[in-house]
């Protein structure tokens, strides 16, 4: 019995699109890279420039700090959005529709400015001027931190909500106090559903940070500023500044793959884990 050998049909349509697409690509590629405006020899200079180096270790500065405190904040607002105490889930749900519906970048320039508002913090015999306090660096964290702690928390409500009611029930049937079922059964499964979109909100964040640099907030984008405001080479320092983040992004979703790669593994020992004990209990129960 002979087999006949399936061929697929070509689709022209694709390939001529392809092509096309790469031949604009590579046009636009050419463009830019022969572009006699455009001194390609300062971007390796600068690359590597201490002043860049130190934006970029702020911009990560800020990332880090932002995201740490938005996920610690942006739990406790989840925790408060799903409580029976309509106060408490109101107060989270006003946070982050506010902070959700008006634009970082004024969020940011608001808490600049904010000693129009509160010009000093006075304590007994202390004072203190705002501006001593809320300095430019503050000014950019607050805004971003606060800003995310709204996203975070309806990330990690969502998380929450992902998981079945079983499991709760079962916690419960177990004799786990809530805090223990949320630690060992509740939140590891949870974790599953809130750690890829936190890993894309972080990666986000690196690039967010760049909007820091109106308060000049000494980021990546602003020493990039500081450094073409004196020579001019605008777009050779847009470019370095664009590299660099490409970098801190690629691998940023480097770690987010392998994170997300080992959580698929740990997560599904808490189901098991209840699993067990509610095998055991049922015999026990048979047996007395």
């Amino acid at each position: 019995m002979t087999t006949q050998k399936i061929i697929p049909a070509r689709n022209w349509g694709q390939r001529i699109a392809a092509l096309v697409l790469i031949a604009i690509v590579a046009m636009l590629v050419f463009l830019v890279a022969t572009s006699r405006h455009i001194s390609w020899s300062a971007v390796p200079q600068y690359i590597f420039d201490e002043t860049i180096l130190d934006g970029i270790r702020l911009t990560i500065l800020f990332t880090v700090l932002s995201m740490i405190i938005s996920i610690v904040a942006g739990a406790i607002l989840a925790m408060l959005r799903l409580s029976s105490n309509s106060v408490l889930s109101g107060f989270a749900s006003l946070y982050i529709w506010f902070f959700r519906g008006t634009p970082l970048l004024v969020q940011i320039i608001f808490w600049f400015n904010i000693q129009l508002f509160i010009p000093s913090i006075d304590i007994g015999s202390l004072h203190v001027d705002t501006n001593a306090i809320v300095t430019a660096f503050v000014a950019a964290l607050l805004a971003l931190s606060l800003n995310e702690a709204a996203y975070m928390a309806e990330i990690i409500r969502g998380g929450l909500m992902a998981v079945d009611n079983g499991q709760h029930e079962a916690a419960k049937a177990l004799g786990y106090t809530p805090v223990q079922a949320m630690l060992r059964i509740i939140f590891p499964q949870a974790l599953r559903v809130i750690i890829p979109p936190i890993g894309n909100q972080t990666i986000s964040m690196l690039k967010t940070t760049s909007l820091v640099s109106v308060v000049a907030a000494q980021d990546l984008l602003t020493r990039a500023q500081n450094i073409y405001a004196r020579n001019f080479l605008i777009i050779e320092l847009l470019i370095v500044a664009s590299i660099w983040y490409l970098i801190m992004t690629t691998v940023a979703s480097a770690i987010q793959f392998v994170i997300e790669q080992r959580l698929g593994k740990a997560t599904n020992q808490g189901p098991s884990l209840l699993k067990n004990a509610l095998r055991v209990m049922r015999a026990e129960g048979r047996n007395g």
